[in-house]
């Protein structure tokens, strides 16, 4: 044990110090940071404000002052049909389109086609389809004829918004955010699918080194083969969780800083309210009796990004990260050092590496799917399947996964570790030691069958 320690401090010491290693410590939390400060920054200063003003050409007249103004956007409609004629005045009158509105047949114009020098954004261009859509949508409803019906339309207008609310097993309850759900599962997921490769291929590259440098046949004279792959592995990962433990600490230093200054002191009185709210249990009956902070739009989806991250349970998130990525970096990193030990140089491992990045790239593919369905079957057995568990099971975590569920899923893959460790050892401990071979998978198997 004592040898595996001392292999262990080396691997650690020699790594921490790399420059690498200093600049990737520092970069990671800016751009985590980034990640969640992004979209409140967007909140606030993405949105276009300009004012646009769009030229109307209807050639039938059947949108005249119909088409629904809605933000920055307003029209201006003239009774010219003549599209030349306007094309290279229109932007030194002070407009930014001309929306063409062909002639109108069976409640279908002719075409719709909109003019402007710049591509114009997709909030734009829904707010044309839609009202264009709406207008006529109106004109079908109006041929039936029905009694009082511009009043029927206003008071049918509603518009809604769906919070939704976590029910908690002790009966308690918590606003949750799927779009928050989804955007720290993917980060987690991925993340998880980078981090796999980063490490474990430094293994992998740690094997060949030694062994083309001939340091192994050194250090095997004092060490079992068995305890040198170990302690390589285990010091990697005491490297890889040294670096995830301050990118976390920094990352929500870096948050709550922008959190200070991005948000005024009213709206931060608005987050500590809603967390008020949330903590009594009293979202739904008693908000009127709260002292509610009234925001203008930007300041309040601010907030809501704000109260979707307070709501994250950020203890469950980060230890299922911790864990889910040091037993899968543990799983693959033992397959990656068995083929470091099996071949005498990087090329050859490509055709090793297939095999063994497969099972990552599928779970990539099947968190997409995940994102969709967190509880679907594909998603549930891929979550207990050690192979791809790492990645689906940290993208189901933050829609809400039973404790059991975490709880099968981590003892299998901590049991697929031990059982890999056990067959990457029998490899290793015979290809670090084979030079001027080309290895094969038939080789290799009969490696794993040789007795000690």
């Amino acid at each position: 044990m004592n040898k595996i320690l001392l292999i262990i401090e080396r691997e650690f010491m020699s790594r921490v110090r790399k420059k690498s290693f200093i600049i990737m410590t520092l970069l990671g939390p800016i751009l985590f940071g980034s990640l969640m400060v992004g979209p409140m920054l967007l909140a606030m200063y993405g949105r276009d404000d300009s004012k646009k003003t769009i030229v109307v050409l209807d050639e039938s007249r059947y949108f005249t002052n119909t088409l629904a103004e809605k933000g920055n956007v307003t029209y201006n409609y003239i009774p010219s049909t003549n599209l030349d004629s306007i094309k290279n005045v229109y932007k030194k009158a002070g407009f930014y389109g001309v929306l063409y509105i062909g002639k109108v047949e069976n409640f279908t114009p002719a075409s719709i086609r909109f003019f402007s020098q710049e591509q114009p954004s997709i909030d734009l261009l829904s707010n044309l389809e839609s009202s264009i859509s709406k207008e006529l949508e109106k004109r079908k409803l109006a041929k039936y004829n029905i009694p009082n019906f511009e009043e029927i339309l206003k008071d049918i207008k509603t518009d809604v918004s769906v919070r939704t609310i976590q029910w908690k097993e002790d009966g308690s309850e918590k606003e949750g955010s799927t779009h928050m759900a989804m955007a720290v599962a993917y980060i987690c997921g991925f993340a998880i699918y980078m981090f796999i490769f980063i490490f474990g291929a430094q293994v992998m590259r740690g094997v060949i080194e030694e062994k083309t440098s001939r340091i192994v046949e050194v250090v095997i004279s004092s060490v079992k083969p068995f305890q040198l792959m170990m302690g390589k592995i285990l010091g990697i990962a005491a490297v890889a969780l040294t670096q995830l433990i301050i990118w976390v600490v920094l990352t929500s230093g870096i948050v709550m800083v922008a959190q200070s200054v991005l948000l005024d002191e009213k709206a931060q009185k608005a987050v500590q309210n809603y967390s008020q709210i949330q903590n009594a249990s009293q979202f739904g009956n008693q908000m009127g009796g709260t002292d509610i902070v009234k925001l203008d739009g930007n300041q309040q989806k601010m907030v809501d990004i704000m109260v979707a991250i307070k709501n994250i349970n950020l203890f469950l998130i980060i230890g299922a990260f911790i864990f889910f990525f040091l037993f899968g970096y543990l799983l693959y990193s033992a397959m990656f050092a068995a083929i470091g030990a099996a071949v005498d140089n990087e090329t050859e491992t490509q055709q090793f590496m297939l095999p063994v990045t497969i099972p990552l790239i599928f779970a990539i593919i099947i968190m997409m799917q995940t994102f969709q369905n967190p509880n679907g079957a594909l998603s549930l057995w891929c979550s207990y399947i050690p192979f791809t568990s790492p990645i689906i099971m940290m993208a189901r975590v933050p829609f809400g996964v039973s404790g059991w569920e975490i709880l099968i899923s981590g003892i299998i893959l901590v049991a697929s570790f031990i059982g890999m460790t056990w067959l990457s050892s029998k490899i290793y401990r015979v290809g670090i030691l084979m030079y001027g071979k080309k290895t094969s998978w038939k080789e290799m198997l009969k490696w794993i069958r040789y007795k000690s």
